[in-house]
């Protein structure tokens, strides 16, 4: 256990969750699900005894650091890694396994974004460990792969080999043949169908010298600029080695950049109760209902009303008449009323909110 690290990503913005999230306090940092721990807290807490608390490391941007601080007081400033500008996935991962690598060449990685849901964190922990036995010996990337429970075009998919019943039910990781990123509904369907498809849920494990070797061979450039620090990690020509490395590097994610073009990648089949918690209905989704089946996190009168997420400050009452398939959303001087159905209009409020100045965004 000692050579098992966790990196945990944390820096998006998370636009699609406004007005909840901000530029300046986004959703990872905020008690989504109401139950008394932020979303990067839980985040922490799920890898409790899969790792030693001092290999736990958070790739944020430099304006959250404060925040990070704040939520994680166990976090000591070398385990949290500030990005200076915002460059996608790749980067923030090859930044903390170099960096990872300098102090443990035999380290073993699981990566997981800060903002996900897992409800059935024992099997998510036993899934963990028995990726971490493969990638422990053996040099290859592994995927987490969502069983799928519907066919919905807001996930990427992983199609993987079979390999015997057998290697599926134990937990074995199988080859990976495609991924495709979104598909439509009725290619999402067929996905489903098939039975060899299952949602990329986006947390990987590998040991720290495949995956500096799949930089090395895909991504060469960010490889090379990461290379180079390795005389400054961990000491006070860190930062302005970082400032200089974001600036070369070209923003590309991880799938893109790597697991889409390895020939080493496998999947782990796992079932967790995973949702990537990326806008309000996967939030109502995964929220317990009232007999109407409302997700209330809020101080309501509700008449007529079914069917709607409605979340705002508890010292608010919110009366809602007549509403079936909305979310009602209050944070910070912000209200939101929309469709859920429509809830990828949310970017387009927030653009539109920017240009007219706001400040609330």
């Amino acid at each position: 256990m000692n050579h098992t690290y966790v990196i945990i990503m944390a820096g998006g913005v998370g636009t699609r969750f406004w007005p909840f999230s901000r530029t300046n306090n986004p959703k990872q940092f905020h008690d989504v699900l109401g139950t008394g721990r932020t979303m990067l807290q839980q985040t922490v807490d799920r890898f409790d005894g899969v790792c030693p608390p001092e290999n736990i490391y958070i790739v944020t941007s430099d304006k959250y650091k404060e925040l990070c601080q704040q939520q994680i007081p166990s976090l000591t400033d070398e385990q949290i890694l500030c990005e200076p500008i915002a460059r996608n996935t790749a980067p923030c991962i090859a930044y903390a396994c170099y960096k990872i690598a300098q102090r443990d060449p035999q380290a073993n990685i699981v990566v997981s974004p800060a903002d996900h849901v897992i409800l059935k964190e024992e099997e998510f922990r036993r899934t963990i460990r028995t990726a971490l036995e493969a990638t422990a010996a053996q040099d290859i990337l592994v995927t987490l792969g969502i069983r799928p429970s519907r066919p919905d075009t807001g996930y990427g998919y992983i199609q993987y080999i079979p390999d015997g019943e057998s290697d599926s039910k134990n937990g074995r990781p199988l080859r990976v043949k495609t991924f495709t990123e979104k598909p439509h509904l009725e290619l999402a369907k067929q996905f489903v169908d098939s039975g060899e498809f299952v949602w990329n849920a986006g947390i990987f494990v590998w040991n720290v010298q495949a995956i500096m070797s799949a930089f090395r061979k895909y991504l060469p450039e960010t490889a090379e600029v990461f290379e180079e620090g390795t005389p400054h990690y961990a000491t006070d020509k860190e930062t302005s080695f970082i400032d200089k490395a974001y600036s070369l590097c070209k923003s590309i994610s991880i799938d893109n950049g790597i697991m889409e073009k390895a020939d080493n990648v496998y999947v782990v089949l796992s079932d967790f109760g995973w949702s990537d918690l990326g806008t309000w209905k996967s939030l109502y989704e995964v929220s317990d209902k009232d007999e109407h089946q409302n997700a209330v996190d809020a101080h309501t009168m509700l008449y007529d009303t079914q069917n709607c997420i409605i979340k705002a400050p508890k010292d608010r009452l919110v009366v809602v008449n007549g509403l079936d398939g909305y979310i009602v959303a209050e944070y910070d001087n912000v209200l939101m009323i929309c469709r859920k159905d429509d809830e990828q209009k949310v970017k387009q409020f927030v653009a539109e909110a920017k240009e007219q100045g706001a400040t609330f965004v």
